[in-house]
């Protein structure tokens, strides 16, 4: 038998931090080795010449260089090409 009377749902219980996702380096800019140039959810941008993506998707930088930025065709699953954006250092 409970101890406690029903006491109803909470509805202020939505407080937590953002996640910080984003751009961090953008084009041009110049980046040393192991530096995050991309923190986001899924791979919506893709990791070019230069660059690893670690496993929660962020890219880093694998060289030190110049960041860029490039549109890309990439096939998907089934085959139908979608476009995404590739992250590099040259």
């Amino acid at each position: 038998m409970a101890h406690v009377k029903a006491g109803g749902t909470s509805k202020n219980n939505h407080n937590n931090a953002g996640a910080r996702l984003g751009v961090k380096r953008f084009g041009g800019q110049k980046v040393n080795a192991g530096e995050v140039l991309v923190r986001q959810t899924g791979a919506s941008k893709i990791a070019g010449p230069g660059t690893f993506m670690s496993k929660n998707f962020t890219i880093h930088a694998a060289t030190a260089g110049t960041v860029f930025f490039e549109k890309v065709k990439k096939p998907s699953f089934t085959g139908k090409t979608v476009p995404r954006t590739r992250v590099g250092v040259k």
